[in-house]
């Protein structure tokens, strides 16, 4: 299986360059323009990040803190800043390492090989979806806010936005849900889904998350997009 590299960086120029460097070197590689990009592509569960410091909408410690608890992989920092104080400013956030620009390619294959080698030796990953205020942690089974609060679902609450969520923009009815989330053999009615939803939304609303279930009338629910 090949290893999963995401590159974050806003200068589609060095994007490019450590894309094709890496391909050449048989990896997977996703890339991100942004911060908020690179919040949607952490669900893809790569293998290590490497994550540039500057970029102007949400910067790469942002995305390190947002992301730091929930993603076991490693992050290395990219930056052209090389003071003492910028890398550790990038260790506190949770970064693995700093590397300064520019930079060699081949000093970078060898960082990322080594971090690789070292995570391969601690084996733990973690399958998360990042949304812009939840954090669905689906290896834990727990969902919080951006800020670390768990939101305390029980256990049905918990599989119909597992369900939903990793199911993004499809709608399904409730008998689909109901089969999907209790199982063929349950004993019961699909009416109960409609209560379920509304415990969700009442849970999520206490926590200022927004409101991630729509409903399609006439036919079903559905995760936003």
């Amino acid at each position: 299986m090949q290893t999963h590299i995401l590159i974050v960086d806003d200068e589609p120029g060095v994007v490019s360059l450590l894309k094709d460097y890496f391909e050449m070197n048989h990896y997977r590689v996703s890339t991100a323009l942004s911060g908020a990009a690179a919040l949607a592509r952490v669900s893809e569960s790569p293998d290590i990040i490497v994550l540039d410091v500057n970029m102007p909408d949400m910067d790469g410690l942002t995305v390190c803190q947002k992301i730091r608890d929930y993603v076991s992989c490693p992050i290395l920092f990219l930056s052209a800043r090389v003071e003492d104080e910028d890398k550790i400013r990038g260790f506190m956030a949770g970064g693995d390492d700093y590397i300064t620009k520019p930079f060699s390619l081949q000093e970078m294959g060898m960082r990322v090989l080594a971090h690789l080698r070292r995570e391969e030796r601690k084996n733990a990953t973690a399958s998360v979806r990042f949304e812009d205020d939840l954090v669905i942690d689906y290896t834990a089974r727990t969902v919080c806010t951006t800020a670390h609060e768990e939101i305390p679902l029980a256990k049905i609450e918990y599989e119909l936005v597992a369900f939903l969520s990793m199911n993004r923009g499809q709608v399904f009815d409730k008998e689909r849900l109901y089969e999907s989330v209790w199982g063929y053999d349950a004993e019961g009615n699909s009416s109960v889904i409609a209560e379920h939803v509304k415990r969700i939304r009442a849970k999520f609303r206490q926590a200022n998350v927004q409101d991630y279930i729509e409903t399609v009338w006439g036919v079903g629910y559905r995760w936003k997009k």
